[in-house]
């Protein structure tokens, strides 16, 4: 498959170009919503029509920034591999026949699932390549100095989080026997405090599997607050500020004889946001590190790169060690109009703050 790439490279790279150039069209939560509750087949019809006309956009948006990239990054191996990934993407959707009726759609929908699927290992892969231009950059280089590389990183996995949203939406609303309250994606009735146990009860295992003890987590809120949420989404990231809450915690009071302290996770209902806090007393964070924690080229974990060829990457737990997990779930937050922030007291402990949009109109922010 690759070498056809580079056979018809020239006029695929020129054809990406020219769909590069023109205007992405975001849609919102509620539009998603809305539009998910009545997936009759002219609704999916239209569904496959708008993507067949959005994908190859913003698909050829990536394949053509992939191309230029500071730093030599665009030449490391595994950066070429996510660029072929993104052709044969274009190419697929790009040469896809126009959609006329619902056997269209339905071979339509097959092969944006193959898509998908193809997608499954961009992030450790581009992690991949930026560990592969670190070996090369000169040592005295700050990491944090590499904007352009952190800018076109958001940029690219905000585009990522986008199609697989889209992609994966438009697939669900096939399912014969939804669960209840779901219109793909979206839970129209999600309780925050549920995912919020669920997430925190598997950060909490894996510390357990990695330190052979793990602080309790204490969860204050009120489990019937409900909103219209990806509940994928949501538990991605407070999976990921847990995990980081009680290995800080666990390393703060490895060798004490004090019990460690829990970990606490409060739920706010706001009448724009639902704010989740996740607090620890692992020791905070000092000023000078604060800046790093979103970057994509830090992290104080042991990074599975190194001794782990086939990573799934598609489960949350390998976000520990290539330092994506913050600036990832920052993405997802932002990706519905919500935010997370984190503030720390070195010598306490770290608060993290995730900002969740309630109001869901609020437009996909497109890179």
């Amino acid at each position: 498959m690759a070498a056809t790439i580079k056979k018809a490279s020239k006029d695929l790279i020129d054809e990406a170009r020219k769909w590069a150039a023109m205007k992405q069209t975001g849609v919102s939560l509620r539009y998603m919503t809305e539009f998910g509750s009545r997936p009759t087949p002219r609704n999916l019809l239209i569904s496959a029509q708008f993507l067949h006309k959005e994908l190859p956009i913003r698909v050829a948006r990536r394949a053509v920034e992939l191309e230029s990239l500071p730093y030599g990054l665009s030449l490391k191996p595994a950066v070429l591999k996510v660029r072929d990934w993104y052709l044969e993407s274009f190419r697929d959707i790009r040469y896809f026949p126009e959609i006329k009726d619902n056997i269209d759609e339905l071979d339509f929908t097959q092969m944006i699932k193959m898509v998908k699927v193809r997608h499954n290992n961009v992030v450790p892969m581009m992690a991949l390549g930026v560990q592969q231009l670190k070996k090369d950059l000169n040592p005295k280089i700050v990491y944090e100095d590499l904007d352009e590389i952190h800018q076109f990183l958001d940029r690219f996995y905000m585009s990522r989080i986008g199609i697989r949203m889209l992609i994966g939406q438009h697939v669900a609303l096939h399912d014969p026997d939804p669960p209840p309250d779901c219109v793909g994606y979206i839970h129209t009735k999600m309780s925050p405090v549920e995912v919020a146990r669920s997430a925190s009860e598997d950060a909490r295992s894996i510390c357990l599997q990695e330190y052979g003890s793990a602080p309790d987590i204490n969860i204050y809120g009120d489990p019937k607050l409900t909103f219209p949420y990806v509940p994928t989404h949501l538990h991605l990231m407070v999976f990921e500020l847990v995990k980081n809450s009680l290995r800080a915690v666990q390393e703060q009071y490895m060798d004490s004889d004090k019990v460690a302290p829990p970990v606490r996770i409060i739920v706010a209902d706001g009448l724009e946001d639902v704010t989740i806090k996740v607090s620890d007393e692992g020791g905070g964070i000092a000023r000078s590190g604060l800046s790093k924690i979103f970057t994509y080229l830090y992290s104080t974990a042991k990074n599975p790169l190194d001794d782990q060829s086939d990573v799934d990457p598609e489960t949350a737990t390998t976000m520990a060690g290539y330092g994506y997990g913050l600036p990832i779930s920052r993405l997802y937050a932002r990706y519905f109009g919500g935010d997370l922030q984190i503030i720390s007291m070195e010598g306490y402990g770290t608060d993290a703050y995730l900002h969740l949009s309630r109001l869901g109109d609020s437009q996909e922010p497109l890179p």
